[in-house]
């Protein structure tokens, strides 16, 4: 199965009202900003999506309204994260009939698979319908990894077209490269090693900062794509403080916050996800004002 998957994919974040219910106008208002910028693809309903968070009709509602809106401006995926096999596949088969392109799958949340219960899971999800896969890799967060070898052995399933890797080890992509060749497009799912990642030979980006800052996510990946590494060096130096963000355990308020200060939204998380109080939110505050004031100037 072929897609033309390149690029950067945001992990859009999913807008609420102030009484946490889902704010669809400002959700696809932002997705318009984030494409305006040059964006390659969309990912919804991933963990920057807070997709625990919804009920299982809200998200085919924040599919439903995304899909219609970006109209095939680029491709659109959704994550998919459950708590059952079962639900998994549910989800994917009525994902498909909102016209979704692709689907990013994720292991069955909060149980800690093996491999072999890891890859059966995967492979329902692929038979519930005839979407390409995107699999989700992070044992960082979910605690289950999915090593080379075990990507091998999936390789069989023609659905499964494209790997998230989000091991926070970029030793990890030319390990998959070295043992299943070209047979996966390649994610990096961790923005602070997006450009080491770049330099291994990537395919595309899933990015979590792309949310506030999408113009120069955009031309961090144009530099390093068109071979223009100093240029890129010095772009990611101003990005990394921001890019670490991404990384921490309370990485949507701080995505979140910084969508607010760059215009691009609330910073409003559903419970349990609390607002960012005292110090730590002074903290977050001085990264990403600090960005703001000393932000790039956007030529390629």
């Amino acid at each position: 199965m072929k897609v033309d998957w390149s690029g950067v994919f945001p992990a859009a974040t999913t807008q609420f009202n102030a009484d946490f219910s889902v704010n669809i106008p400002a959700t696809l208002q932002h997705l318009d900003a984030m494409i305006a910028a040059g964006v390659h693809g969309m990912i919804m309903l991933g963990t920057v999506g807070e997709n625990c968070s919804l009920s299982y009709d809200e998200k085919l509602e924040v599919l439903k309204a995304s899909v219609a809106h970006i109209n095939g401006r680029v491709p659109v995926l959704t994550g998919v994260a459950e708590f059952t096999t079962a639900t998994a596949c549910r989800f994917a088969a009525d994902a498909a009939k909102l016209g979704v392109d692709g689907l990013m799958v994720l292991p069955a949340m909060v149980y800690r698979s093996d491999s072999r219960e890891t890859a059966a899971h995967f492979r329902a999800v692929a038979a519930a319908s005839d979407l390409p896969i995107m699999i989700y890799n992070n044992p960082v967060s979910y605690k289950v990894d999915i090593t080379p070898e075990e990507f091998a052995e999936l390789a069989d399933e023609p659905k499964f077209v494209a790997i998230k890797e989000s091991t926070e080890d970029t030793r990890r992509i030319t390990d998959i490269r070295n043992v299943c060749g070209d047979r996966f497009l390649l994610f990096c799912g961790v923005d602070d090693v997006v450009l080491e990642s770049m330099v291994l030979g990537i395919d595309g980006w899933v990015s979590g900062l792309v949310n506030a800052f999408p113009a120069e996510n955009r031309l961090l990946w144009d530099l390093a794509m068109e071979g223009r590494y100093a240029e890129a060096v010095e772009v990611y130096r101003w990005y990394t403080p921001l890019l670490h963000l991404d990384t921490d355990m309370k990485l949507v308020q701080y995505i979140k916050l910084a969508n607010a200060e760059c215009g691009y939204g609330t910073e409003t998380t559903r419970p349990p996800r609390l607002p960012l109080i005292s110090d730590e939110r002074e903290r977050v505050l001085g990264v990403i004002r600090k960005a703001i004031a000393t932000r790039p100037v956007l030529t390629v």
